[in-house]
């Protein structure tokens, strides 16, 4: 019982110090937080949640599932089930496509418009995609 105690406690230990490398700042966390405000009812509603992961002096990197690199279909698939991303021209996949890119300019503007922040640059969610099972070549990304 002493054993899987230990065992359940370094577990525990691990998560929570994975969990610190990779939160956020202060700062991330207060620019997503204004994304989350100040979005349209379209943005909030949007089945991906776009968040700053980093600011880097005035440079904020913004999370995205795309990329050159994701076929938009497979994206496309998981964020709307219901549409058929194997034909291209289907008036559903364009618009789900037009509306992707939206968002995602939405999301940039208002991170964009913050106090100290002059850029945005995007950077691939891989962890979201991956945990989709959306296969992320090595070296994707923006």
């Amino acid at each position: 019982m002493k054993k899987l105690a230990w065992g359940l406690a370094i577990l525990l230990a691990l998560v929570a110090l994975d969990w610190f490398i990779r939160a956020p700042d202060s700062r991330s966390r207060d620019l997503t937080r204004v994304i989350a405000e100040q979005g349209s009812a379209e943005l909030k509603a949007y089945p991906y949640s776009f968040r700053v992961l980093k600011v880097e002096g005035n440079v904020a990197f913004l999370s995205t599932p795309r990329s050159f690199d994701v076929p938009a279909a497979r994206l496309i698939a998981v964020l709307y089930p219901d549409i058929n991303t194997k034909n291209a021209n289907d008036p559903a996949f364009v618009t789900a496509q037009q509306t992707l890119a939206r968002i995602q300019g939405e999301a940039q503007e208002i991170v964009a418009a913050q106090p100290g922040i002059s850029a945005v640059r995007w950077k691939l969610d891989r962890d979201w995609l991956v945990g989709h099972h959306i296969e992320v070549p090595d070296g994707a990304g923006p």
